[in-house]
């Protein structure tokens, strides 16, 4: 039986030693053999070089080094298509992801059945109350007007069986939005919560606004109400510029027509105008995905690694 732990690394020079050591030890502590893929995504520190020296030092240790920044998504993308083992897992290296979880991650999958343990976690205890907020409002959002089964609070640390992995890595599309993704191919998983962990080292790399974006490109990329709400504002306007006429009609038989007005009338045209262009920025968003996925771009492009049989462009 073998292990593939999949680590997304941008800018992580920091944190990259103690999450190796820590990693390390508990997979050591594991009656099973396992490798470590580390995907550098076009880290502008010292990540490369660390990673280069694990390689060196460690026979379990895999790098793969992107051209430029290509994104998290794509970064475990690459992680997927490359692991060999029996499970994968899926792991940050800002120690977020406890490894001491994966001993307990294992036994549940060999012993009740599951294909995949996902964990969440159990409280936001020090993240910033807006941000909590507006995360909670998400996963509500995602779950109403989708078909991925997100939970609350999920993360994308999970150990997963290779038939589960393999399912993922044939969803090939450009625009991914991985925890849409897990729930969207179904299998059986098991949420193990956990309370929160801050970084042991750096900075985080996700500030408000591309939480903000990666949010409305899962909303995008797994659902069609936005385009719903677009043509149901449509209609209510169709029908309520039939109200206006029908009574201007009357009001210009019974009154005649004094000059009046002109305020709400440049108040309506705003408003109406404003719809209109919040409809086509809608409908802008989806055709701009699908034009993305018709250009067939590669997801990420390899510039060094130490696997000689890797595809260097997918």
């Amino acid at each position: 039986m073998k292990i593939s732990l999949i680590v997304p690394c941008y800018n992580e020079q920091e944190a990259l030693p103690i999450f190796y050591r820590e990693t390390k030890k508990v997979m050591e502590s594991m009656d099973c053999d396992y490798e470590m893929i580390f995907v550098n995504d076009g880290s502008k520190d010292g990540t490369l070089e660390l990673l280069k020296e694990f390689a060196k030092e460690d026979t379990h240790v895999t790098y793969i080094g992107f051209s430029r920044n290509f994104g998290k998504e794509a970064a475990m993308y690459a992680g997927f298509c490359n692991v060999t083992g029996d499970y994968a897992a899926v792991m940050d290296a800002d120690m977020q992801d406890p490894p001491s979880l994966l001993p307990q991650m294992l036994d549940i999958l060999e012993n009740q059945g599951y294909d995949s343990v996902a964990t969440r976690r159990a409280t936001r205890k020090g993240e910033p109350v807006i941000r909590s907020w507006f995360a909670r409002m998400f996963y509500r959002l995602i779950n109403k007007i989708s078909d991925a089964d997100i939970v609350d609070g999920a993360r994308d640390f999970r150990l997963m069986k290779r038939s589960m992995v393999d399912a993922i890595v044939e969803m090939g599309e450009y625009n991914r939005f991985s925890k849409g993704i897990f729930g969207w191919i179904g299998f059986k998983t098991y949420w193990l919560p956990y309370e929160n962990v801050n970084r042991v080292a750096g900075e985080t790399k996700w500030s408000f606004w591309k939480l903000f974006r990666y949010a409305i490109d899962g909303v995008i990329n797994f659902s069609q109400a936005p385009l719903s709400v677009a043509s149901w504002f449509g209609m209510f306007m169709t029908f309520v510029s039939f109200i206006a006429v029908v009574f201007i009609i009357i009001r210009k038989l019974i009154f005649g027509d004094p000059v009046d007005g002109w305020a709400s009338t440049v108040c309506i045209i705003t408003l109406i105008g404003g719809i209109q262009l919040f409809c086509m920025g809608i409908m802008g968003q989806y055709i701009a995905k699908t034009y993305l996925e018709v250009k067939k771009r590669p997801h990420y492009i390899v510039s060094d690694t130490n696997r000689e049989d890797m595809e260097k462009v997918k």
